[in-house]
């Protein structure tokens, strides 16, 4: 991780938030909000700040301080009186980012009420935030390495810097390769997690898959994104070294393969997030599977699945049963949420509860998964529901993703992680999509990149690419 140097909270993140705007880029519980011991004088509101209702879901059914809803769900009132204000900007165009960054440049002069309590980030740019004096160490709201103890490393190294960890996670993120059942056995002869892991264990095997499930009439990966994170996510240093970008081999090897998977047909052309890429996922889809962590099988995957999204989330709606997980041809992690206590919190004990209860709390951790599917922070809970013959996920035909998660998240490394992840990785997608359609040659692409890269971070001066 890079070091941290001590900066003044006026200019520490007003220069690396600058970078953004210039392109786009178990405590118990809570005591009298007003009179909170060594919060000196506590708000009576609590601010969170996010940029989608995630969080504020997890928060709602599962903090234990919770009193009540309001029906718009823009508040949330605690047991002890605090009125928890949700302030939701959405992800797109970097809203959210820029908005918080406003927010936190304003946070000093702010009125108690009006401070930021707690933000949420993600793992593709949470060094700007957590290498800056905006966001508060743990360890002086009151965490300790015991309540930290059964939380994945990596969750803890991502937001560490110079040994001072600046925030925490429910949720861990490893991926997995999410398959049709019923088309691995018109293609494969079978639909078995074991032997499909068999059949794509490696980048060889997985693009020979590609091949057969092409001449059955079948996409292999719906687009060009698909595979990105699992070659990115494998990369043997980190993006910039000093001034320069210097894409990594695995990356290029990305740029192949999914050149070659859209000449020859292995793909749909789709980009993640866009209508077709979902319709891909659904009922008419004919696409053999999808890289997923584990927020997107319960939170994307399953909701695409389902031929009436307001119906009974169960077999006979869509496809919901017909898909099945391994581990796919590389471990790799996709994304993430984590909590922040902001600089200048009037709410300091209620922060620290917070984290404690709904990121170390053992029992919450593990009814979280038992409830929604999603893979939580809590090596020992996980492996209970990974032990468990019992448990099973409806939604995948009845098998038990969570053992093959917990293998795969002590897989997960973080070192080559860095603060110019999330503008590298959007742009290298962005400037290659015209290669893969044919529009321009591989050369123009890569000036495309250099170009959009340093626009968007005027203090690097040049992009390397790897040799062969």
């Amino acid at each position: 991780m890079k070091k941290r140097t001590k900066k003044l909270i006026s200019m520490s993140l007003a220069s690396i938030m600058a970078l953004s705007l210039a392109g786009c880029g178990g405590s118990s519980g809570g005591s009298d909000s007003s009179k909170k011991e060594g919060s000196g004088d506590a708000g009576k509101t609590l601010n969170i700040w996010c940029w989608n209702d995630e969080f504020q879901s997890r928060f709602n059914d599962y903090y234990p301080e919770v009193e009540k809803v309001s029906k718009d769900k823009s508040t949330t009132t605690l047991k002890d009186g605090t009125v928890v204000k949700w302030t939701i900007n959405p992800n797109e165009n970097n809203n959210y980012q820029n908005k918080l960054d406003e927010a936190l440049l304003n946070q000093e002069k702010a009125s108690a009420d009006d401070k930021i309590d707690i933000f949420l980030i993600e793992a593709d740019y949470a060094l700007k935030y957590v290498d800056s004096d905006y966001t508060m160490d743990i360890k002086d709201l009151g965490l300790t390495d015991d309540d930290l103890s059964e939380q994945y490393q990596y969750t803890k190294d991502i937001v560490t810097v110079d040994g001072t960890q600046k925030g925490t996670t429910w949720q861990a993120t490893p991926g997995l390769f999410a398959y049709r059942r019923s088309i691995a056995k018109d293609v494969l002869g079978t639909d078995d997690p074991e032997q499909v892991q068999a059949a794509v264990a490696d980048w060889d095997k997985f693009n020979a898959v590609a091949e057969k499930a092409n001449e059955k009439g079948y996409k292999m990966l719906s687009g060009y994104d698909d595979a990105y994170r699992t070659f990115s996510n494998n990369v043997a240093a980190p993006w910039v070294d000093g001034k320069t970008v210097k894409v990594d081999e695995n990356i290029m090897k990305w740029v192949d393969q999914t050149k070659t998977f859209t000449d020859k047909g292995y793909n749909n052309k789709t980009s993640l997030w866009d209508d077709a890429w979902a319709k891909d996922q659904g009922p008419e889809g004919k696409v053999f599977g999808f890289f997923y962590s584990t927020w997107g099988i319960n939170f994307t995957l399953l909701g695409n699945s389902l031929a009436d999204p307001d119906g009974e989330k169960e077999v006979g709606n869509g496809i919901y049963g017909d898909y099945a997980v391994c581990q796919g041809p590389e471990p790799y992690y996709w994304g993430g949420t984590w909590i922040c206590a902001a600089t200048g919190t009037d709410n300091k004990d209620e922060v620290a509860d917070i984290m404690k209860k709904l990121t170390c709390d053992k029992d919450i951790m593990k009814q979280i998964t038992l409830d929604t599917e999603d893979y939580t922070n809590n090596k020992s809970a996980m492996k209970e529901i990974a032990d468990d013959p019992d448990y099973g996920s409806a939604f995948l035909g009845g098998q038990n993703h969570i053992k093959l998660f917990a293998e795969q998240a002590e897989k997960i490394d973080m070192s080559n992680a860095g603060k110019y992840d999330q503008g590298c990785n959007e742009k290298i997608q962005a400037a290659f999509k015209d290669y893969f359609d044919g529009k321009v040659d591989e050369d123009t692409a890569k000036k495309n990149f250099e170009k959009a890269i340093t626009e968007l971070y005027p203090n690097l001066e040049k992009v390397e690419w790897p040799s062969n």
